[in-house]
């Protein structure tokens, strides 16, 4: 079940695949809805989540964690060291959205292994869960990544690998489920943390750049999604 959540990134890819590379109205509404998907999760799911298995210092601690690493990863992927690239900025942001993709299913799989415990019939809702959040996000991937000129067949590639952190994590929160939850908060902070990043460096000033209505719209969306997510599951 934590490989179907998360194949479900490349279900999102190929969608955005089959349909071709996006225009301007089209990439500025799926970066929104991106956006509005990574912002919902952090401020309704990962941070509280932090909270309720660690202490505030716990949490603030991984959050900055998570902010330093993408920080870093950003200036390694500068586009000044590729700037005869032709929208080398798509294929950054496409890599960036993956490496945070990546950092928040790994306690996504975490999230999955303890449903199947106490109560252990909170692990089906909770996948299912998981893999309508990822077909959203597998869409955020592959279009900077189409955008930026890359193959279908590596962007669908890179999100496969992507999608193996879901049941990665949850073959180790299986061996770690009676581990301190002190680990699990600090997880979760740092996904956070590298999602936030991404939301605010990347994401809304790119959209906003293209096309705002269609931003506020895929925002708008996108927290929408996640809001109902949560109520229902």
């Amino acid at each position: 079940m934590a490989l179907f959540a998360g194949l479900s990134t490349c279900l999102g890819a190929a969608l955005v695949l089959i349909w071709g590379r996006p225009g301007r109205r089209s990439f500025s509404f799926f970066l929104g809805l991106a956006a509005g998907v990574m912002l919902a999760v952090v401020l309704l799911d990962l941070i509280p989540a932090a909270l309720t298995y660690g202490s505030l210092l716990q949490a603030i601690l991984g959050f900055a964690a998570g902010l330093l690493l993408m920080t870093a990863l950003d200036l390694i992927f500068s586009p000044e060291n590729r700037a005869c690239v032709h929208d080398y900025r798509y294929l950054k942001m496409g890599y960036l959205i993956a490496a945070g993709i990546a950092m928040h299913d790994l306690p996504e799989g975490l999230a999955i292994a303890a449903g199947f415990g106490e109560p252990a019939h909170l692990g089906p809702l909770l996948a299912l869960a998981i893999a309508l959040h990822n077909i959203p996000e597998g869409m955020a991937t592959a279009a900077p990544l189409a955008a930026g000129g890359l193959s279908p067949g590596h962007v669908l590639a890179l999100n496969g690998l992507v999608s193996l952190v879901t049941p990665f994590g949850c073959w180790l929160g299986l061996l770690l489920i009676k581990a301190s939850p002190a680990f699990l908060s600090s997880l979760l902070a740092l996904a956070a943390g590298a999602m936030a990043y991404i939301v605010k460096a990347k994401l809304l000033p790119e959209c906003l750049r293209l096309h705002p209505p269609m931003a506020y719209l895929g925002l708008f969306g996108g927290i929408v999604l996640v809001f109902f997510l949560n109520l229902f599951f």
